[in-house]
């Protein structure tokens, strides 16, 4: 199934264009779980049974892995394993590389972890994602606007009168229909600007909600021109949410689907 039919489904299904971002830090899990033969995945566990109604994806930052060595690499790879079939995998490396080295990455997310999404970097241009949209069932989101605060210093720097962000949207829209782009909630004019550019048949991945300070009500109704165009990411305001867990991380995910329905225009 190609990632954008798995993806619709699960918006159909789950009422939701909530992803929850799996960032697993093992320094922030119950106690109770860090004995166990792999923490990370226990977690993982305990968060994906507890809001695979609520969701339309789930996103894997591969950081939060790599950085535990073999045993995040197993929990990484177990992990997309875990969640349903019929909810797509993303999976957030921002990789750009020369074509040689990305046709390896896309192997690695695409072949070997099975993710149906990858994020990636567009710096060195179309070589290094080219390799990665060989793979038709599934997408890619190509870093434009992201929602860090010193984002501007590179991305809205002007190059014959159009700022960077806006020439790295116009070159998505030309590299075919199963590329994205990841636009931060932290900017969300930057998001209605995006998404003149690039139409309303490709999907805007949208973090920085919740932790970061991002406007959520403008980031949908800038963003979500067709009800079913944006990926809203949630991480640790899900994942960590304050109160007894699993519960309180099932209730965080619920508030923040129901909130992004409210400003939807479908």
């Amino acid at each position: 199934m190609r990632f954008v039919e798995k993806l619709e489904n699960a918006i159909d299904k789950n009422d939701s264009l909530l992803c929850v971002g799996l960032d697993t830090d093992l320094s922030k899990i119950p106690d109770y779980l860090k004995d166990d033969e792999n923490p990370l995945l226990s977690f993982n566990k305990e968060v994906v049974s507890h809001t695979k109604d609520l969701v339309c994806s789930y996103k894997i930052n591969l950081a939060f892995y790599e950085a535990s060595g073999i045993a995040g690499v197993k929990a990484l790879i177990d992990t997309v394993k875990i969640i349903p079939d019929d909810i797509p995998v993303i999976i957030d490396g921002k990789r750009g590389d020369i074509g040689n080295t990305a046709r390896m990455y896309a192997k690695a997310v695409f072949e070997v972890i099975k993710g149906d999404a990858a994020t990636l970097n567009p710096y060195l241009g179309y070589d290094s994602i080219k390799p990665f949209l060989e793979y038709e069932d599934r997408y890619v989101f190509v870093i434009c606007k992201t929602s860090n605060p010193s984002s501007s210093e590179i991305q809205d720097r002007k190059v014959n009168g159009k700022r960077l962000y806006q020439l790295v949207a116009e070159r998505i829209k030309e590299w075919g229909p199963n590329c994205g782009a990841v636009v931060g909630a932290t900017y969300p004019e930057e998001i209605r600007e995006v998404r003149k550019i690039l139409g309303d048949d490709r999907i805007i991945l949208i973090p920085g909600i919740g932790k970061q300070g991002g406007d959520l009500e403008k980031s949908v109704r800038y963003g979500c021109t067709s009800g079913k165009n944006i990926i809203i990411n949630v991480s640790r305001s899900v994942i960590y949410a304050e109160g007894d867990f699993p519960q309180c991380v099932r209730d965080a995910a619920d508030d923040f689907r129901r909130n992004i329905n409210l400003f939807r225009p479908f």
